[in-house]
């Protein structure tokens, strides 16, 4: 074997597999041998799958030892396998799944591991200090967003264990059908993000008035205050709303908002960071702009800290129903009871439910930019993400916007779209967020810290600033998935004490909440 020759490196995830993925950066060219004597029919991409088989028209292309389609045409071994020529299967059928077959692994407890957090009085924990002030109506987005800037340069300095001010905005509240069923996801998502343990129960409402979500609902589980524009104003207000006709101006109404913000501030600066240990972390697991590294590095990498999370009693989300639909058959056999088992069915069947009446389907997914990155189709894509999740016994299964109930792992339904994920893990109350990222995005929430693992060294290195840690090491042999995942595992420790900062929040890459709304618009 030439020296040359053991610098080629492709991965073959399986014993079964009969596909193996490019690791060199910039791909292989035509000609190019591997160690297991197959030549390479045409030059195929960083990524991208190279048949290590002849395959014959509806031949199945296998990897991660499970079938991803079946081959359109002739193939040669060494031919590029990719979206073009690789056939979508047909979904798992729902009907006798097996559920909770699975004997859930003895698991050592992990022990000793704490953070700096903030304690709440309903029990919870946050790891940032944040006055969230949200929003009835969209109407008002733009003076939320006017008089959080008046606060963040006039009040806040005044305050410094206070970390942030942020404005809740969505384009909720008016000309929607807000009786219709599926009204209740947006509803609760709306109502259940006050809640989350980042706001220490100090979220402020701005309403409009003629809205037909009321503020009082979204702080309905928390005594309700009307903002009046008096001398004797209540100091524990904590709704306002612009149609009040007491104000005089849009002057006398921010005003009255930096009144309200200015008590709340005072409260939230008394919470101090104490230590609490590694089982009040609720961490949300997430990924986007995937690619084909994505299920041999970061993802896996993220199931390791997963479990080791849920070793600790902490809790951990997983969710993309459209990433997770053509694997299914994986993860009923792991929920801890058959209720747990048919919840997970539950979902994925209101699903496609909801796709076929929008006259869609999961071949929708993957994303143009997934499939440059080597991803042929949904399967190969649910396949990668569901690693996530690692190994441990699935608790639970919570609906869009519902909040997670129990510790362990818990599977939140949402979309796959990343900003409705984040939003939808956020109103589960997740107090930090995993991001794995192959093609690169700078998504970041305000609200919680956003940890960003590159599925690749090259997008690392070109993205230095912008990515908190390289799994790409993996894939090169530098690192193994336990030596990443603990290191992930210290790092959401670290960000979770305040003592090291996300690269989303150093830089400020924030984005906006968006909604899952199902229901109809009026």
């Amino acid at each position: 074997m030439s020296t040359d020759q053991a610098k080629i490196r492709v991965i073959k995830v399986h014993d079964n597999d009969n596909v193996a993925i490019v690791v060199e950066r910039g791909g292989l060219p035509e000609g190019t041998r591997l160690l297991d004597g197959t030549a390479l029919a045409t030059a195929i991409p960083q990524g991208h799958k190279v048949a290590l088989s002849a395959l014959a028209s509806g031949d199945p292309i296998v990897r991660y030892g499970e079938v991803i389609g079946t081959a359109t045409c002739d193939i040669p071994r060494g031919g590029h396998v990719n979206e073009t020529n690789v056939q979508l299967p047909q979904p798992p059928a729902l009907k006798d799944m097996p559920l909770a077959t699975r004997s859930a692994l003895e698991a050592e407890p992990l022990e000793g591991y704490t953070f700096e957090g903030f304690r709440n009085a309903d029990g919870s924990v946050g790891t940032k200090n944040v006055l969230g002030i949200t929003t009835s109506v969209q109407c008002v987005a733009g003076t939320t967003d006017y008089v959080v800037r008046r606060i963040k340069s006039e009040l806040l300095p005044d305050y410094p264990n206070v970390d942030d001010v942020v404005a809740l905005n969505h384009t909720y509240g008016c000309g929607v059908a807000i009786n219709a069923p599926a009204a209740i996801v947006p509803i609760r998502t709306l109502k259940n993000i006050t809640l989350n343990p980042n706001f220490g129960g100090e979220v402020m409402v701005i309403g409009l008035g003629c809205e037909k979500l009321q503020p009082s609902t979204l702080v309905s589980d928390q005594p309700v205050k009307i903002y009046e524009n008096t001398e004797a104003a209540d100091p524990d207000a904590n709704i306002l709303s612009l149609q009040d006709e007491s104000f005089s101006g849009f002057e006398d109404m921010v005003d009255g908002i930096l009144a309200m913000a200015k008590r709340h501030l005072e409260k939230l600066n008394r919470r101090q960071r104490e230590t609490c240990p590694a089982s009040e972390l609720v961490v949300g697991m997430q990924c986007g702009g995937s690619d084909a590294f994505s299920g041999v590095t970061a993802n896996p990498a993220v199931g390791f800290a997963t479990d080791l999370i849920v070793r600790a009693g902490g809790s951990v989300m997983f969710s993309e129903v459209t990433e997770v639909r053509d694997a299914i058959h994986l993860l009923t056999p792991r929920a801890i009871n058959q209720e747990v088992g048919q919840a997970l069915l539950d979902q994925m069947a209101w699903y496609d439910d909801y796709l076929e009446q929008g006259q869609a389907d999961r071949s929708a997914n993957p994303s143009p930019g997934n499939k440059r990155g080597g991803l042929s189709n949904v399967v190969e894509k649910a396949l990668g993400s569901i690693i996530k999740s690692g190994n441990s016994p699935i608790v639970d299964v919570i609906g869009p916007g519902e909040r997670i109930r129990k510790r362990g792992l818990t599977f939140a339904a949402t979309p796959a779209s990343d900003f409705i994920c984040g939003t939808l893990q956020l109103a589960a109350g997740m107090n930090l967020h995993v991001f794995t990222t192959g093609r690169g995005t700078p998504y970041g929430l305000p609200m919680v810290p956003v940890l960003k693992v590159a599925t690749n060294t090259a997008l690392s290195q070109r993205w230095h600033d912008i990515i908190d840690l390289d799994a790409g090491r993996i894939a090169t042999g530098e690192a193994s998935i336990e030596d990443i995942g603990w290191e992930l595992f210290h790092l959401i420790l670290d960000v979770a004490s305040g003592r090291k900062r996300a690269a989303a929040d150093r830089l400020g890459l924030h984005n906006d909440l968006v909604l899952f709304n199902p229901a109809p618009v009026t």
